[in-house]
């Protein structure tokens, strides 16, 4: 009597975590199609010295660097689906999730400085309908995926062989935390006390334009402090791809807009050293993680860090 194979049951998890959701993985490509787009536009917009945001903004930097952040992280949104677990995905996934909500709420919260109630140019006006009907939809479906993801039942379930871990060199332990608390600070400050917070900024911003950029800095700090959390470089790998091109892109508007900076205040050197360090964070991680690779292929033992 032979016995038919048991069927695997696809929502189980593996020895590293969470089956990956396909919902996840769907949104993520959406939403990486989305952002290269309108955060290229954005950006552009930006450079050229125009304010071409959803709502009427006092200086063109703040929507272009909104639209930079957009553009920088479209590539690594792309990368979700190659990822085995949910694990390896959530440090970049959970921040574009507050990014979403967070966008979504300031942009009702400041209904009133929308374009197309202030009366911008028609083209703006349209725009900064579709922004409020896409990311309320993308919202709501970041909030149904995360859902759908954490009914997954985690780990034990797969076959295949635990992937080796990557820990963290302890020496970039410190440098992260101090970046990860200063971005996640200053987010949340700009966010919940724009009028305080927002005066600091060392560029004119309004209301909507510092609790927008709020928003980018809290998922910013939220990765950073992440990557500490999953302490495994490996795990990280779509969120390493996304720090330094997002870094780029922010540092690229800041250079061209660079005359609407106070760059000798203090809150002007903090934005270039919260800048750098995620530059240095993100090329760093993704050398270490290469070098590992290559240790492991070699087959020479791991550091400790």
């Amino acid at each position: 009597m032979s016995i038919a194979p048991q069927e695997t049951d696809r929502s189980a998890g593996t020895p590293d975590g969470r089956a990956l959701s396909p919902a996840v993985v769907v949104l993520s490509g959406v939403v990486g199609g989305i952002s290269a787009t309108v955060g290229t536009l954005l950006a552009v917009a930006g450079l050229t010295g125009h304010a071409a945001g959803a709502w009427v903004s006092p200086e063109a930097l703040s929507p272009g660097l909104v639209g930079a952040a957009m553009a920088g992280v479209a590539p690594a949104l792309f990368t979700v689906g190659r990822a085995r677990v949910w694990e390896e995905v959530r440090c970049l996934v959970l921040p574009l999730a507050i990014v979403l909500v967070g966008l979504f709420t300031v942009t009702l919260l400041n209904a009133g400085t929308l374009q197309a109630v202030r009366g911008g140019p028609l083209f703006l006006a349209l725009f900064s309908l579709g922004w409020v009907a896409t990311l309320g939809v993308l919202a709501l479906a970041a909030v149904g995926c995360l859902a759908a993801q954490y009914r997954r039942r985690p780990g034990g379930a797969g076959t295949e062989a635990r992937r080796p871990a990557v820990p963290l060199p302890a020496w970039s332990k410190p440098p992260l935390a101090v970046l990860g608390s200063g971005w996640l600070g200053i987010g949340a400050g700009l966010l919940f006390f724009p009028a305080f917070w927002g005066a600091l900024l060392p560029w004119t911003v309004n209301r909507a334009d510092a609790q927008g950029l709020g928003v980018w800095a809290l998922a910013l700090g939220v990765g950073v402090l992440g990557s500490l959390v999953e302490d495994d470089l490996a795990r990280i790998r779509p969120a390493l791809g996304a720090v330094p091109a997002v870094a780029l892109a922010l540092a690229v508007v800041l250079a061209v807009r660079s005359s609407a900076v106070d760059w000798t205040s203090g809150p002007g050197a903090a934005l270039a050293t919260l800048v750098a360090g995620l530059l240095v964070t993100g090329v760093s991680g993704r050398w270490l993680l290469a070098r590992a690779a290559r240790r492991a292929e070699d087959g020479a033992p791991g550091e400790d860090g």
